[in-house]
């Protein structure tokens, strides 16, 4: 799992998240506001109250979450198998 080890919230519904290894960016979660348990983020204040959760994730609430690997994956526009090259090679047994 990749870590992320500061995160800060900017106008508009965007984070800014840096990374452990060192990758810095910001993602827009504007889309996001108004759907299912994102309604909670029809106040701005409450978006803006995000944290780092215990596991990595990105959290508001106990009902909002977000992993911190999808996020990684759309700062940097990497796929998957680039950033965690063992995927999809699980050993098959005949």
């Amino acid at each position: 799992m990749l870590k992320i080890i500061e995160v800060q919230p900017l106008p508009g519904y965007r984070l800014h998240l840096r990374y452990a290894d060192g990758v810095v960016g910001d993602v827009d979660l504007s889309h996001l506001v108004g759907k299912g348990v994102f309604r909670a983020w029809n106040d701005p204040e409450a978006f803006r109250r995000v944290s780092i959760g215990s596991g990595g994730e990105l959290r508001w609430s106990d009902e909002v979450d977000l992993c911190a690997d999808a996020l990684y994956l759309e700062i940097t526009g990497k796929a998957p198998g680039e950033v965690f090259p063992g995927l999809g090679k699980a050993p098959s047994h005949a």
